[in-house]
């Protein structure tokens, strides 16, 4: 039986024009004509020429379907071709119009760490200047307020602030600054009677200074003072803040004299002495006085006080009619006068020594 060729098809086998392949529109419709093949291969010659579009043909029995139906809106016609897929091969998504910007690639070097700047640390002028060995804190500050000290170039006001990369200069000297904690030197001495703490008097008498040994950089400081006629143990060291921690009366350092007087006491004095003796320069007591005997019309007691004023000790017994025939410090704080060492005559402390001073008074 021959198959029935309709006119429609003569004019087509007959026409010059090849027939073109139904391409799927983006917006076909899913409905029961949708599902039939794209080509009738019935009619259709054995190479069916088709008109390359920007849609991708699927040849199968499923119908075609465009990639970019969704989101395209470029026309069918396009003629820049397109790889066709192979069949039953899941079609890319498409993709969305903007694109989230992808993360930056990893390059495997790890960022610097942030550097911290410590703030520079700053102390008081005067205690810098203390530590340098230039004299106790009390005499930095009257050395501040004459206006000799400058740092970097400017005069300096007292309770200024330095570092250790201030250029401090006292006068034209160029003062090293000893912001870390070193382990000064300490030097007792037993100072006789007829020694002035000073060093130079214009009196030309002789000074305990003539006794210590030399310094290059800095300079002896004494630790309290004795008057001329008083001996007993001197103090000297190189820090003056160690000086202003034993000196200053807010710290309460015990100073221990033995004291011997014409006569002897009465319970009234020695009560009158260890409650309160109003002096020039306000009131002062001994916080301790003990009875040490003697011969004949002198009598020794000990004594203790925690302040450092003029001739106090003098001063204290004369306000209740006794005169001090002799006077000897014993004691300063944790450091006794030593039993061998000799008028006239100073000892160095050990490291070892220095550092447990340093301990107690901290």
């Amino acid at each position: 039986m021959k198959p029935v060729v309709t006119d429609g098809a003569k004019k087509r086998a007959s026409g010059n024009k090849p027939v073109r392949a139904a391409v799927s529109r983006p917006h076909a419709r899913n409905t029961a004509d949708s599902r039939a093949p794209a080509v009738s291969l019935a009619s259709a010659p054995d190479k069916l020429p088709v008109k390359r579009s920007r849609s991708v043909v699927v040849v199968s029995d499923k119908p075609a379907v465009s990639a970019r139906s969704v989101t395209s809106t470029r026309p069918a016609t396009s003629t820049r071709s397109a790889k066709p897929v192979k069949p039953g091969k899941p079609l890319r998504p498409a993709a969305p119009d903007e694109a989230a910007p992808s993360p930056p690639r990893s390059t495997g070097r790890k960022k610097p760490a942030a550097v911290q700047v410590e703030p520079v640390a700053t102390h008081k002028l005067q205690k810098l200047l203390a530590q340098a060995g230039l004299g106790s804190r009390r005499e930095m500050e009257e050395l501040i307020a004459t206006g000799q000290v400058t740092v970097n170039g400017k005069i300096a006001v007292t309770g200024e602030r330095a570092a250790q990369t201030d250029m401090i200069r006292v006068g034209k000297r160029i003062v090293h600054l000893k912001i870390a904690r070193q382990i000064p030197r300490v030097m007792l001495y037993h100072k006789p009677e007829g020694e002035i703490v000073s060093h130079a008097d214009q009196q030309g008498r002789p000074s305990v200074f003539d006794h210590l040994p030399g310094l290059k950089s800095s300079r002896w400081i004494s630790i309290g003072r004795l008057d001329f006629n008083t001996s007993g143990l001197l103090i000297f060291t190189t820090d003056g803040g160690l000086a202003n921690r034993m000196m200053h009366p807010r710290f309460e350092v015990e100073r221990e004299y033995a004291v011997r007087i014409i006569g002897v006491l009465t319970p009234e004095q020695i009560k009158q002495l260890t409650t309160q003796i109003d002096l020039e320069d306000g009131p002062a007591k001994f916080d301790m006085l003990s009875d040490q005997g003697g011969e004949g019309s002198n009598h020794w007691y000990r004594v203790t006080l925690k302040e450092g004023k003029n001739r106090e000790v003098r001063r204290m017994f004369a306000a209740i009619g006794l005169t001090v025939s002799r006077l000897m410090r014993i004691r300063f704080g944790p450091l006794a006068l030593p039993p061998r060492l000799k008028r006239g005559q100073c000892i160095e402390l050990e490291e070892d020594e220095v550092k447990r001073l340093l301990t107690l008074v901290a």
